[in-house]
């Protein structure tokens, strides 16, 4: 297994377990119920973590959560299926699971 992603919002960490899934990925998520409230350590090692199973998909994984962080700064986009408002950082609705391509 190899990590792939961390964050301290466990929001966007789930956003991004869900398009590696979305891609055929298998996934682990570690960290997901620590709540930060673990003793010694820091906090940032407590942060939920996506770790991809056959780390020979785990390129795969880095190119689309790299794909999906830098489109951040691009520009919301509408729903083809519900017209819903959606921002850069989804490839899929959030209304309706249409993809944006």
């Amino acid at each position: 297994m190899e990590k792939v992603f961390t964050h301290e919002n466990r929001m966007i960490v789930y956003n991004m377990r869900n398009l590696l899934q979305g891609e055929g990925i298998e996934t682990v998520m570690k960290n997901e119920f620590s709540g930060g409230g673990v003793g010694d350590l820091p906090a940032f090692d407590t942060w939920p973590e996506i770790w991809v199973c056959d780390e020979s998909q785990a390129e795969l994984a880095l190119s689309i959560l790299d794909d999906v962080t830098h489109s951040a700064a691009s520009e919301d986009w509408f729903c083809n299926g519900c017209r819903e408002t959606n921002d850069a950082a989804f490839r899929l609705c959030w209304n309706c699971g249409q993809s944006h391509e």
